[in-house]
């Protein structure tokens, strides 16, 4: 099978780890060209955020993009938590110019009924991005879920309803050394984004389908 080109498009920094850490390392070890785009810093709405703080964290992600076979990121560095106050349009035609250079088939992004505001947004903008024009690369669009947002929103508000699974059960170790990367993201038990809730989550999905280990996604859209 021709190898691909791929693009995780997030939010923030960790959000990759989260949401699709496995399969990103799948696609990399199967030989596609994985990419990815985080639109916030992920740090500026903390109170008293350093731009140390922000060095850090990006040089974490540089870190967790090597566990995953990422080749290239882009940080677009729009404020944490504020994508709501930007113009639409500013962020898709971000994301535009990066996906005209990359040109994409297959793209990872959140979902839209998360609890976090800039994961809504991230979505409409990718969603707006990706419009399927003639002659546009981009062939499937997957939705993935990320503990601590995805299932904290008012229940019954957009649920994330997986359609489609990823085989990562001889992934783990990766994708956990991924997520130890962003040691200051992570939390403990019994905190929805600990280690071990990711496992758990994983273990979940996997099991619904007959597997050990899965990431799950919702499809958007897919071109055959």
């Amino acid at each position: 099978m021709a190898a691909k080109t791929v693009v995780v498009i997030c939010a923030h920094t960790d959000d990759e780890a989260l949401g699709c850490g496995g399969t990103l390392a799948r696609h990399s070890q199967n030989g596609d060209s994985v990419y990815a785009i985080f639109l916030a810093d992920g740090v500026t709405s903390r109170p008293g955020a350093t731009a140390a703080e922000l060095a850090s964290r990006q040089a974490a992600a540089d870190k967790a993009g090597q566990e995953l076979g990422i080749i290239q990121a882009f940080y677009l560095g729009f404020c944490d938590n504020q994508l709501d106050s930007l113009p639409l349009l500013s962020i898709v035609q971000a994301i535009e110019n990066i996906l005209i250079k990359i040109q994409p088939e297959i793209v990872y992004t959140h979902h839209i009924g998360d609890l976090n505001i800039d994961h809504r947004i991230t979505h409409q903008a990718v969603v707006t991005a990706c419009r399927p024009l003639p002659g546009g690369s981009i062939k499937q669009i997957y939705s993935f879920e990320v503990l601590s947002s995805t299932e904290w929103q008012t229940p019954g508000y957009l649920p994330f309803i997986p359609t489609a699974f990823v085989d990562i059960s001889d992934l783990w170790s990766v994708k956990e050394s991924a997520l130890l990367c962003y040691q200051t993201e992570m939390r403990d038990e019994p905190h929805s984004r600990s280690i071990q809730n990711v496992l758990n989550l994983a273990k979940l999905r996997g099991n619904s389908v007959g597997l050990p280990l899965a990431e799950a996604f919702m499809l958007i859209r897919s071109i055959i």
